[in-house]
This record gives structure tokens, sequence and C-alpha cells, in this order.
């Protein structure tokens, strides 16, 4: 009697561990974040990253499945890495290019990369770029140089600076830039530029009183889903009516605090996004 009381009790621990980590919204390692399959609502840890990432602050997908790009920011190598599901490199792309701080990575359908070297921490910066690069042919990078058409100070008044950018995308030829609110920590505002190398003013298109500061962004292949994201948080927006005013879509805020600082978001599918954390990991997450 005593066996079966101690196997019950054994069959009873073990079927709550399994309830415990495959709920919806737990933050797993196992097998089938490596291949891929992520329950919709659950954050899964796929790997650390290697030491040589320290300071990811922007990610894509590439067209060859389960390989990613990514980059450390200010202060770092002008580098790109190219990790596989494992988060080990395969590939480090040196650039002849300045990394004054860059933020964010994008890629269009042609499959050019556009890095941002936007990062704007004091609001000072007058020689912001937008690099793009074709992966066949690294040695001829084009820039893509502008200004804000609402900044006037360099810098502004600390309550007024909300001129950093640490998230793009792209979209039907142009680059839209969303802030990063250093002043309030309220309002992330929408830029749009011509995705073509040149010298512009980024256009002022629309704003979202989101409440945090947004450190990346993404769009789905399908076009219906743009993802932003802040430390420790998602911000998913459909529903809209084209993705240049995608503000003015449904809006839904998702906690993801377990992955820490969260700076890179890509959409590896269209319901399957791609993250990293600064000094920490390679994650993916099920919409």
């Amino acid at each position: 009697m005593k066996l079966m009381v101690k196997v019950l009790a054994f069959f009873i621990v073990a079927i709550a561990a399994m309830f415990y980590f495959t709920r919806p919204g737990s933050l797993t390692t196992d097998s089938a974040s490596a291949s891929g399959n992520t329950t919709a609502g659950s954050l899964q840890k796929i790997a650390a990253l290697p030491g040589e990432i320290n300071e990811s602050s922007g990610v894509i997908a590439l067209a060859e499945n389960g390989h990613y790009l990514t980059h450390n920011d200010a202060g770092n190598q002008p580098h790109l890495y190219r990790i596989n599901s494992k988060a080990e490199i395969t590939q480090t792309i040196k650039l002849k290019l300045p990394n004054v701080d860059w933020e964010d990575l994008a890629m269009d359908k042609d499959g050019n990369i556009y890095i941002a070297d936007t990062g704007n921490n004091n609001n000072r910066r007058k020689e912001l770029a937008i690099y793009k690069i074709n992966l066949k042919d690294t040695e001829k990078p084009q820039a893509i140089r502008f200004t804000y058409e609402d900044q006037k100070e360099y810098p502004p008044s600390k309550k007024d600076r909300n001129f950093d950018c640490e998230a793009i995308f792209w979209h039907d030829d142009n680059i839209y830039l969303i802030s990063k609110d250093r002043g309030q920590e309220k309002t992330a505002k929408v830029y749009q530029l011509p995705a073509e190398p040149g010298t512009y003013v980024a256009k002022l298109i629309g704003k979202h009183n989101i409440n945090t500061m947004i450190t990346g962004a993404a769009i789905s292949p399908d076009e219906e889903t743009v993802a932003l994201i802040s430390e420790g948080k998602l911000h998913i927006f459909t529903g809209y009516t084209s993705p240049a005013s995608f503000y003015e879509g449904k809006y839904k805020a998702i906690n993801i605090k377990e992955a820490g600082q969260t700076e890179g978001v890509a959409f590896e599918d269209d319901s399957t996004l791609i993250i990293t954390s600064e000094g920490g990991s390679l994650y993916r997450f099920g919409l």
C-alpha cells in the first residue's frame, strides 16, 4: 500500500511539473525552441549569445531558415554577426563603416540590409545615418543621411529630448523610424524616410502614447503586424489600414520581463518573433 502511495505521489508531481513548464507564457529552453515550434504566448530561450555579441541591439531573420543577423551598439566594431539557431556565430561581416551608435536592423524584399546608426542619447547628433548594404557585396555600402523635421535645437531641453531612435522597419520603399522618448518616456514618434541613398529630412507622420522607451521594431512578412519592443515588454499593433499608420491600429502590450534588457526584435514568420537582449540571450516568442 505504501509503495502504491509513493508511485501515485510521483506521478502527481510529474504531471504538475509538466503543466508548469508547458503552460502559455512560460519561459522554456527545450528542444521545441530549437526546432522553431513555439506555443502562442510563450517566450522560449533559444541560447545564450556568445561573448563577441555582448551588446546586441538589433536583429533580423535571414531568408535561410534558422539564421539571423545581429550587431553590437556604440563603442563596438562595425561588424554584423550571422548566427544560427544555437546562437553560434557562423560568419562575421566586417564593414568599412563607422559605428557611432548602431541601434537596429531592417531588411527589404530584395534582401538589402539597413543598419540604423541613429542612436542619439543626448539628442545632439547632426550626422544621423542609415546604411544600406547588400550581403553579396558589402564593399559598397550606401548612406541615407537625415535630420528630423521637428528638431530645431541640438540638444533640446531635457523634457523635449525625443530625437533618439533605436527602432526601424522597411515597408514599400520607405524606412520607418520610431523614436525613443528620453525626455518623458511617454511618446513614440514615427518618422518616414525614402529607402534610397541621399540626404533627407525625416518626415514626422504620427505618434503613439506608449509610456515607455522603444528599443526595436519589426514588421511581419504579410505586413499585417508591427512589433515594437522596450525593456521587458512587447508592443503589438494589428488591424491598421496601412503599415505607415500602424500606430492607429489595435494595440496590445505583452510582458516579457524575464528576457531582461530586450533590444532587438524581428519576425521569423507571420506569427513568430525573434528577440535579443543586451548582454543576454536569443529568444523566440509565439504570437
